[in-house]
């Protein structure tokens, strides 16, 4: 069974399209705060309340080295947001498969007119 809350905020965490691409940033391997802050647009503090939200929500672990703050993916909780969604793909596969098969029934009944 999924936690809720972790479901919650993993959904949450990941609405947000800097915290998407510094996860993807972190896919490719684990990197320090400075260097996942570069290619974008908004200063120091705000990528460091993005980390908290992603660390928050268990998709990224942060490890101080020193005085350089190491970050790295945690996948887990994208694993539970997949298994939810999952259960729902069947379903909404037969809905949309009948909602094209409604649109080309009456398609067909349009070129018989």
């Amino acid at each position: 069974m999924v936690k809720y809350r972790s479901l919650d905020e993993t959904f949450a965490a990941l609405a947000d399209p800097t915290r998407r691409a510094i996860l993807e940033r972190l896919r490719r391997g684990d990197c320090n705060v400075t260097e996942l802050a570069q290619p974008f647009a908004i200063s120091l503090p705000a990528i460091s309340k993005h980390l908290r939200v992603l660390e928050r929500a268990g998709l990224i672990r942060q490890e101080k080295q020193g005085r350089v703050r190491r970050c790295c993916l945690c996948a887990g909780p994208m694993h539970a947001a997949l298994s939810w969604i999952d259960r729902y793909r069947d379903f909404w596969s037969d809905k949309l498969d009948a909602l094209a098969d409604y649109f080309e029934q009456g398609k067909h009944e349009e070129e018989q007119t």
